[in-house]
């Protein structure tokens, strides 16, 4: 069985859509269900067998640093990468370079939730002899991968081929992708890949549609991940905790006389007070909600306090 021991984990985005939930914590750190996005997908790689783990970050780097205070996880090696300036995905693998070094490593976005099987593509990937190999998908969310055979032929129509699948935002590369990117370029990598594409590289895929994928970019798909989460009873499993997921954190305090209906999810230290409805509302860690308070599908960022009747909100 192949193995890859090193992973880039890209955790640099804005978090534009997401916002107001994104004004003050980068997007792979909102929780689900009490665990930070960017976990599942560390807990994915390790699982896989990587053992190096590279983050890179441009808001508050601060809140990363934080969260890995040793520079590990897992009992895993973590390098974090702050670009002070977005370099985009190209640039950000470019920048990596340093921490990842020679041999084949794994790029995975830090805002996706999957439970889709790593070893396949990973074995596609040796056994093709490939330069990169994507993971692809019908995700419904895009058409921008023109796939023939075992290879990619064109991204985005560059070639004028016409795409049936979406990248799966997960891939396998060699080291030669670091000679391909200029440094310090601000560049997505699928003009690179176009371009090696054009070159005769080697550009493969692996159609991966079983389990579950979600992209988390909006609001809505964040609700709806949880929906998801309470009503599959769905459970990834590469997760090495028995308890996830937990709709009430053990250390938030939820008066007796409070209603938690639906999908509702209170998070570490929140405070809930006495005639609370809370009904398919997520609460954050330490946010604080009124007595005789009522929300209903809204987000209450952490350490915020609510009072009154709201719906549809963020907070």
């Amino acid at each position: 069985m192949s193995t890859i021991t090193q992973a880039f984990v890209l955790s640099a985005g804005l978090g534009t859509r997401l916002r107001p939930l994104t004004d003050e914590i980068p997007k792979p750190l909102i929780p689900i269900y009490q665990r930070p996005l960017i976990t599942f997908a560390l807990d994915h790689l390790i699982a896989a067998g990587v053992r190096q783990l590279v983050i890179n970050m441009h808001r508050f780097p601060e809140m990363f640093q934080a969260f890995f205070p040793e520079n590990s996880y897992a009992g895993r090696s973590v390098a974090l990468i702050h670009e002070p300036e977005l370099l985009e995905t190209g640039g950000g693998i470019k920048n990596a370079e340093p921490s990842l070094g020679d041999g084949a490593f794994i790029t995975y976005s830090g805002d996706i939730l999957t439970d889709i099987d790593l070893q396949p593509l990973i074995e596609e990937h040796f056994a093709r002899g490939n330069d990169v190999t994507l993971a692809l998908r019908a995700t419904g969310l895009g058409t921008d991968v023109a796939f023939r055979g075992n290879r990619v032929v064109d991204i985005a129509k560059r070639y004028g081929t016409p795409g049936t699948l979406d990248f799966a935002n997960i891939a396998v590369w060699n080291s030669e992708i670091f000679r391909r990117i200029p440094p310090g370029l601000k560049i997505s990598f699928i003009p690179i890949l176009s371009d090696w594409i054009g070159d005769g590289g080697k550009v493969g895929g692996l159609i991966l549609n079983g389990g579950k994928w979600f992209n988390i970019g909006s609001r809505a798909e964040y609700l709806e991940v949880h929906r998801v989460i309470l009503r599959e009873r769905w459970r990834p499993y590469y997760l090495r905790n028995d308890r996830w997921p937990e709709s009430v954190a053990r250390t938030a305090s939820v008066h007796p006389s409070a209603q938690l209906l639906g999908c509702t999810v209170v998070g570490a230290d929140c405070q809930v007070g006495a005639d609370v409805v809370l009904e398919d509302t997520i609460l954050w860690p330490g946010a604080q909600i009124a007595s005789t308070s009522r929300l209903r599908s809204c987000i209450v960022r952490s350490r915020k306090t609510v009072s009154g009747i709201h719906c549809n909100t963020d907070i």
